[in-house]
C-alpha cells in the first residue's frame, strides 16, 4: 500500500527534478564557464530547498497527526499558520540573500570570472523564493491528507512550463530576449509560481484546509512552535546536505572550473536518480504521522521496513546503470573531456552507496515525524561533517578527485547502517510508550486510501 501511494509521487518528484536537469542541459550549451557558474549556485539553491522541505515536513507532521486524531478544526488552523510562517521566513532570506551574493560565493570558491555569471542568476532567483518555499509547504499539507496524486500533477505541470520557457529565455528565441543564466532563473521562477497558485487554490477550495480567522498572537505562536518543533531540526537536517555539498564544491574547485562543472552535472543526475527514494520519503512522512496518531505500530514498523528494502534494491540497480552509462550521460550536458571525465568518475564510485543513502534519508524523515528531529539532525551531522568532509579532505590529498568521491561512498554506507539501527530502536520505544498511555478518546483510523 505504501509503495502504491508512492507511484504518483515519483512522477511529481521527476517533474520537480526535471527543473534542475533541464536547466543544466540548456545552460551546458552556453559553455563550461556558464555550467560551472550554475554549479556554484547548487549549494545555495538546495539550502533554501532544504529549509522549505523542513518547514513542509514540520507542517506535514502536525497536520497528519491531527488528521489521524480526527481534529479538523486544528488541521485548518495548522495549515493556515504554516503558510504564514513560510512567508515570513521567505521575506527574511530574500533580503539576506540579495546582500550576500558576493561573499557567499567567494567562500564557495567562485573566481572573479564566474561571479558576474552567478550574480545574474541569483539576482532573479532570490526574489522568486516565495514560489519555491510556500508551494513545498502547501504540497506537504495536501500530502498529509493522503493525496499524493494532486501535488505530483502540480509539479509535473510546473516542470513542463519550465522546460518550454528555458530555451526561449536562455537563448532569446523569437521575441524573447537572450538572458542566458538569468533566463534559466526566470523560467524556474515562472514555473514555480504555477505550483504556488495551484497549491493555494486546492488547499482553499477543494480541501478546505485554510481559514480566514485570526486566532490571536498567542494561538498563532503556539501553532508556530508546534510546527517549528519538527520544522527547525528537519530544516537543519535537510540543509546539512547542501552545506556539505558546498564544502565539497570548495574542495573540487581546486581542480578547476571543468571539475566544478562535472561535479555539478553529477549531483544533478544523482538527485534525479534518487527520485523514487525521495518520493517514498515524502509519502512515508504522512504515513508515519497518521499511523502513529492512530496507534497502528504494526503498520508503522512494516512500512519503514519495506521502504528500507526498496531503497537498497533501487540503489544497486541505479549504480549498475550509471557505472556503465555515466560517460555517455555526461556528454549530453557538455562536450568538454574534463567535464565528462569528472562526471563519469563520480558516477562510477558514489552511486554504489545510493541504497544506504536512501536508508539514511528515509530514517531521518521518519524520526522527525516521530518527534525525534534532533536524532535525525545528529545522524546527518555525523554523515556530513564527521565522515564525509574529513574523509574528502584526506582523500583529495591521497587520490585527488577519486578520493573525494570515495569519501562520499564510505560516509553514506556507515551513516545509513547507523540510521537503520537507530530508527528500529526509536520505533520500539514509541510502541512501549503508547502501550502505557491510556486512550482518553477513540482514535481515528488513518485516511488516504488505507494509510
Amino acid at each position: 500500500m505504501l509503495l502504491r501511494l508512492t507511484a504518483p509521487m515519483i512522477l511529481g518528484m521527476v517533474g520537480i527534478h526535471l527543473f534542475h536537469l533541464v536547466d543544466t542541459f540548456f545552460v551546458g550549451r552556453l559553455g563550461t564557464q556558464a555550467l560551472a557558474a550554475m554549479s556554484f549556485t547548487f549549494p545555495v539553491v538546495f539550502t533554501i530547498a532544504g529549509i522549505s522541505l523542513g518547514l513542509g515536513l514540520g507542517a506535514s507532521a502536525v497536520i497528519s497527526r491531527a488528521i489521524g486524531e480526527g481534529d479538523w478544526g486544528r488541521v485548518r488552523r495548522l495549515t493556515t499558520d504554516s503558510l504564514a510562517l513560510a512567508f515570513l521566513i521567505v521575506a527574511f532570506f530574500v533580503v539576506v540573500g540579495l546582500f550576500t551574493i558576493e561573499p557567499v560565493f567567494r567562500l564557495l570558491g567562485a573566481t572573479d570570472e564566474l561571479l558576474p555569471l552567478i550574480r545574474s542568476y541569483m539576482i532573479v532567483w532570490y526574489p522568486g523564493m516565495i514560489f519555491v518555499v510556500m508551494p513545498m509547504v502547501g504540497n506537504n499539507a495536501i500530502r498529509a491528507t493522503g493525496d499524493t496524486r494532486t501535488p505530483s500533477l502540480i509539479m509535473i505541470t510546473a516542470a513542463c512550463v519550465n522546460g518550454v520557457l528555458d530555451p526561449l529565455f536562455i537563448f532569446g528565441i523569437g521575441p524573447f530576449p537572450r538572458l542566458e543564466l538569468a533566463g534559466a532563473a526566470l523560467a524556474t521562477v515562472i514555473g514555480r509560481s504555477i505550483t504556488f497558485t495551484l497549491a493555494l487554490l486546492i488547499l482553499a477550495r477543494r480541501e478546505r484546509m485554510l481559514t480566514r480567522s485570526f486566532p490571536g498572537l498567542r494561538a498563532l505562536w503556539d501553532s508556530w512552535k508546534e510546527i517549528l518543533h519538527v520544522g527547525i531540526p528537519s530544516a537543519l537536517t535537510n540543509i546539512l546536505i547542501p552545506v556539505g555539498i558546498g564544502v565539497i564544491t570548495r574542495i573540487v574547485s581546486g581542480y578547476g572550473a571543468a571539475a566544478v562543472a562535472g561535479f555539478g552535472v553529477a549531483t544533478r543526475i544523482e538527485i534525479f536518480a534518487l527520485t523514487p527514494v525521495m518520493a517514498l520519503r515524502s509519502v512515508l512522512a504522512p504515513f508515519v504521522g497518521q499511523n502513529w496518531g492512530a496507534r497502528r505500530h504494526d503498520r508503522l514498523r512494516r512500512g519503514v521496513a519495506i521502504s528500507g528494502g526498496f531503497s537498497i534494491g533501487w540503489g544497486l540497480l541505479v549504480w549498475l546503470i550509471l557505472a556503465v552509462t555515466g560517460r555517455h550521460i555526461a556528454a549530453v550536458f557538455n562536450d568538454s573531456p574534463d567535464v565528462i571525465a569528472t562526471t563519469a568518475l563520480y558516477m562510477l564510485i558514489v552511486p554504489a552507496a545510493y541504497g544506504m543513502r536512501g536508508v539514511l534519508l528515509l530514517s531521518t524523515g521518519a524520526l522527525s515525524i516521530l518527534r525525534r528531529p534532533i536524532d535525525a539532525a545528529v545522524l546527518m551531522l555525523v554523515q556530513i561533517f564527521v565522515l564525509y568532509v574529513p574523509l574528502a579532505v584526506l582523500g583529495s590529498r591521497v587520490l585527488e578527485l577519486a578520493g573525494v568521491f570515495g569519501a562520499g561512498l564510505v560516509a553514506n554506507v556507515v551513516a545509513g547502517a547507523v540510521a537503520c539501527l537507530w530508527i528500529r530502536r526509536i520505533m520500539a520505544l514509541r510502541h512501549s510508550e503508547d502501550l502505557g498511555r491510556p486512550a482518553d478518546a477513540p482514535v481515528a483510523e488513518p485516511t488516504g486510501g488505507g494509510m
